[in-house]
């Protein structure tokens, strides 16, 4: 997720960040067992929307679909894509002390 992170701070793609972060941990997944499989893909999928910004096109659908300016999408969209993303952290660590 760390890789991810700072790929997603550096590149600001959420796609490449995830393409880049999948092909690290490609060799990883490849050794778990079936069912831990989808803990680093969950982990991928929720440290992808870590800060939306400027650069993501879902940044300006949101900002055009509502109206609204850059620095209340940069208030709300963002913020709330930090939260979702964080929450997954939270929810994948969890899920791992279950699995």
């Amino acid at each position: 997720m760390i890789v991810l992170l700072i790929t997603r701070f550096t590149v600001r793609s959420a796609t490449v960040a995830t393409v880049t972060a999948a092909g690290i941990l490609a060799p990883l997944v490849a050794t778990l067992d079936p069912g831990t499989t989808s803990l680093p893909v969950l982990a991928i999928g929720s440290g992808s929307l870590f800060l939306s910004h400027v650069n993501d096109a879902g940044f300006w659908l949101v900002k055009e679909y509502f109206g609204i300016s850059v620095g209340q999408t940069l208030r709300t969209w963002s913020v709330m894509e930090t939260l979702i993303s964080v929450l997954g952290l939270v929810f994948v660590l969890l899920l791992g002390l279950v699995v």
